[in-house]
């Protein structure tokens, strides 16, 4: 079940590379994999806190308000998190900046919240939460990979290959794209193959 779950959110319904939400921060994150695994790890709690919160409260909310009061919910942890990054994280926080508050209206966390943790208990909205926040997680990591080696020549702030000359353009937003499309291309690819692979 655990894995079924796992596989779930971060192949088959992987939210950047399958259903290309989140664009936004990813192309604005994925310039190193420091950023993309902190924006991830963020994404993650928030996701999987306010899954469970909304799982618990939605029968309380009319329809009406339902978006206003989960964008409230989603806000207080942010902040809340915000709070705590400048704290124990200032340096991740100061990178990350205006991104951190914008998650309050991620439409990852806004997807999940009425797709999923609006229709189902508190169980299963803190796994799909969790699921999906690696999901995310993962896929900016692996972007961040990519955009950093390329356009910066390092990884984790350390140089990788001597001599190569990078370049400049994937740290910036046109490569961002690039990456993105190039990713994307691959797993639908791959998954096109895997499917036409259990057909026959």
């Amino acid at each position: 079940m655990l894995v079924k779950e796992l596989k779930r959110g971060i192949i088959s319904e992987n939210p950047i590379l399958i259903l290309a939400l989140g664009l936004c921060p990813a192309l604005a994150v994925s310039t190193s994999v420091k950023n993309g695994l902190g924006m991830g790890i963020a994404v993650t709690i928030v996701l999987s806190i306010t899954n469970v919160i909304i799982s618990i409260v939605k029968n309380w909310i009319p329809s009406k308000v339902r978006i206003p009061c989960y964008i409230v919910i989603i806000a207080t942890f942010v902040t809340m998190l915000q709070m705590f990054m400048k704290v124990y994280t200032p340096a991740l926080d100061s990178q990350l900046g205006i991104f951190i508050p914008l998650i309050t209206v991620n439409c990852v966390i806004m997807a999940r919240a009425e797709a999923f943790a609006s229709k189902f208990n508190p169980v299963r909205s803190f796994v799909d939460g969790i699921v999906m926040g690696l999901g995310f997680t993962v896929a900016l990591v692996i972007l961040s990979a990519f955009r950093e080696l390329l356009g910066a020549n390092k990884l984790f702030d350390l140089l990788v290959i001597p001599g190569f000359q990078p370049m400049t353009v994937f740290i910036l937003a046109p490569g961002g794209f690039f990456v993105i499309a190039f990713v994307m291309a691959m797993v639908n690819i791959i998954k096109a193959k895997k499917e036409a692979k259990a057909k026959s």
